[in-house]
């Protein structure tokens, strides 16, 4: 296994040489390049190295690619799209938006014959949006994260047992999804393949649809406190929130940004799904109401014994 390079910025149109890719994972040859190191990007350049590959990063910013190298989330870094020569791999770990218009500049430097995979969380218009750009292209989606954003974010370990799903086209290069397989799983993730249509649809429900219901309970809460009780009452409540509360509204709280872009790239399924929450709601409505103490608690019984086949 190779030894790590020592972590440098790049000056623009510069590339260090390029380093074959350790034995850990076989089918990615050269150097991995990460656009992006926000908390999936930074988590997967910490990973990344600790198994002894070298780790280039192309970032916006100045500022961004200098805590990045405070941070050790790659060896070298770069504004320059150029730091992407002679990649083997490049993951795409930027926000929906900047996957759905790509900078031509980045377009026009990644290598032809480089594997090409992004992270983003909506997987059917980004899939349509590659598939013309670059035939080694392969929609993936890790799922794990944290309600932490932005360069400070990345951790090692974040993958690790958590599933990366993957969406290819019906006539997807096969070496290169055997590519973007070895690296989830030498980062310690489950792989699971399913069509872009069924990881929309499922996520809107998993993941999208918390989101939105978690800010809704947010917002309940503060205004029905206000509405009720006033100042006092808004007071207790925020004093009294403590792990329950915490739990539900975790993601809620996260990035703003992150969740309209779920919503907006994804927005016929999480319809749907906030259609069948509702009526979820609606049912345990009719129980109060009627005061079915037995229905209620029945429906709470079922609810109890589904959720462990969720975690």
């Amino acid at each position: 296994m190779s030894p790590a390079a020592s972590p440098a910025v790049t000056p623009p149109g510069e590339v260090p040489a390029p380093r074959p890719a350790p034995p850990a994972c076989p089918a990615v040859s050269g150097p991995v390049g990460i656009v992006g190191l926000g908390l999936i990007g930074g988590s997967l350049g910490l990973d990344l190295q600790a198994l002894g590959f070298e780790v280039r990063g192309l970032v916006h910013r100045p500022v961004t690619a200098a805590r990045a190298l405070e941070r050790g989330l790659v060896q070298v870094v770069s504004t320059d799209p150029a730091i992407l020569s002679g990649c083997g791999l490049v993951v795409l770990a930027l926000p929906l938006d900047r996957l759905l218009e790509p900078d031509p500049a980045l377009l026009a430097a990644l290598p032809p014959q480089a594997v090409i995979t992004d992270v983003g969380s909506v997987k059917q218009p980004v899939l349509a949006r590659w598939q013309p750009i670059h035939h080694r292209f392969v929609p993936s989606h890790p799922m794990a994260g944290t309600a932490e954003a932005g360069v400070d974010a990345g951790q090692r370990g974040l993958f690790r047992g958590r599933p990366w799903v993957v969406t290819p086209a019906a006539d997807a290069d096969g070496e290169a999804l055997a590519v973007v397989r070895a690296l989830a799983e030498s980062v310690g993730a489950r792989w699971l393949a399913c069509t872009a249509s069924e990881h929309d649809q499922a996520v809107a429900l998993i993941s999208h649809l918390p989101v939105l219901v978690s800010a809704a309970l947010l917002s309940s809460a503060d205004r029905q406190a206000a509405a009720v009780g006033g100042a006092a009452l808004s007071e207790l409540v925020r004093a009294l929130a403590s792990s329950g509360f915490a739990d539900t509204t975790r993601v809620g709280g996260g990035n703003p940004e992150l969740g309209t872009l779920m919503a907006r790239c994804n927005r016929e399924p999480v319809l749907a799904a906030l259609a069948g929450y509702r009526r979820s709601l609606d049912d345990l409505d009719a129980l109060l109401n009627a005061q079915d103490w037995p229905g209620l608690q029945a429906a709470l019984e079922h609810c109890q014994r589904l959720r462990p086949d969720f975690l």
